[in-house]
């Protein structure tokens, strides 16, 4: 089996990638998850018009499955999946977007939401895995490939065998190091926390076959455990919902869960622009000023996401400095972002 080199320049920017244009290394699985749901978008896209597709809306999902044995994460997805060539170009080729390319040459209804602008996030999997494994099956082919690489060394691609159109990802996790515990994401709870973090709002179900434990029928005090398919996200963000379809308790719930206050803000201001940049924002004014407001470790900003996906925690430039007791976010698709989503 012949390994194939990246070219020249996307090597260089293969190596840019693993070791400084993302900030957190935990954004693999943001912009993985994004990728996944850009992929179910393409089909469901086709589905409006093409019925042989025999798929709605409600049929569209990702997987996320943990194998800490085997020290793996697999990402899957039933979307329209990729061809030898689409592998090629899309994986072998690094800052080429199909995504990018599919928003060009479609005109998108408000139905259908790209997220992929640059063509570089899938290479956010080699800042944790030692090896990664994509088997691909584009709609309508009969044939599946696996594409293979464990980094700047090149890949292979090679026939394999996949039932059902779509995209899996197999990560396999690198050891521990002494500055990095890789370990971390191993663990179930990280990563439902990172995928509510910042995939919260996509719009397709995100699954995890989630580990619970339960009491057994024949004793008091023994337990055993049972596993559970359990959807992590929860799809539709408060921001992008009617004013007419939310209360006052809807706001004020939303506020106290996502920053972390026991208080009711004193006010809300939730407002949608469209003109030369559409978005939607959502501001409170706390009833108390945080408990670090006066200390130099006090960080001003709002939430900045693109299209549902969360591209910043505290994004300080959203806010002059006499408004930096604001707490809220705003949700662009015009937004300009640097090739990290910064």
């Amino acid at each position: 089996m012949e390994t194939k080199q990246f070219k020249a320049e996307s090597k260089k920017l293969l190596e840019m990638m693993i070791n400084s244009i993302y900030t957190h290394k935990e954004i693999f699985l943001r912009e993985l998850i994004s990728n996944a749901s850009d992929a179910i978008d393409k089909l469901y896209f086709k589905s409006l018009t093409d019925d042989s597709v025999g798929m709605n809306k409600d049929d569209f999902e990702i997987l996320i499955s943990l194998d800490k044995d085997n020290r793996t994460i697999t990402i899957s997805d039933n979307g329209i999946g990729m061809t030898k060539d689409e592998l090629e170009n899309n994986l072998g080729t690094i800052a080429k977007s199909g995504s990018l390319d599919f928003k060009t040459k479609n005109d998108l209804g408000e139905d259908v939401d790209i997220i992929g602008q640059f063509g570089v996030g899938f290479y956010s999997a080699f800042m944790v895995s030692k090896l990664v494994t994509v088997r691909s099956k584009a709609y309508g082919s009969d044939t599946a490939y696996e594409w293979q690489s464990e980094g700047v060394d090149g890949y292979t691609i090679e026939e394999c065998d996949k039932s059902k159109s779509g995209t899996e990802i197999i990560l396999k996790i690198k050891d521990n190091t002494e500055e990095e515990k890789y370990d971390e994401y191993l663990e179930q709870y990280r990563l439902q926390s990172i995928i509510r973090k910042y995939s919260d709002y996509i719009r397709f179900p995100i699954k995890m076959d989630v580990e619970h434990q339960r009491k057994k029928e024949s004793t008091e005090d023994e337990y055993e455990k049972f596993i559970e398919r359990e959807t992590i996200n929860s799809m539709i963000p408060i921001w992008k919902k009617n004013k007419n379809e939310l209360k006052d308790e809807d706001y004020n719930t939303f506020y106290k869960e996502k920053f972390f206050d026991y208080t009711d803000p004193i006010k809300h201001i939730h407002v949608k622009t469209e003109g030369t940049a559409t978005y939607n924002a959502l501001m409170y004014i706390p009833a108390k000023a945080p408990y670090d407001y006066y200390t130099k470790e006090f960080e001003k900003g709002l939430q900045l996401y693109a299209n549902g996906v969360l591209i910043m925690d505290k994004c300080a430039e959203l806010l002059p400095d006499y408004f930096s007791f604001v707490k809220g976010l705003v949700d662009s698709a015009d937004l300009s972002l640097n090739i990290s989503r910064e």
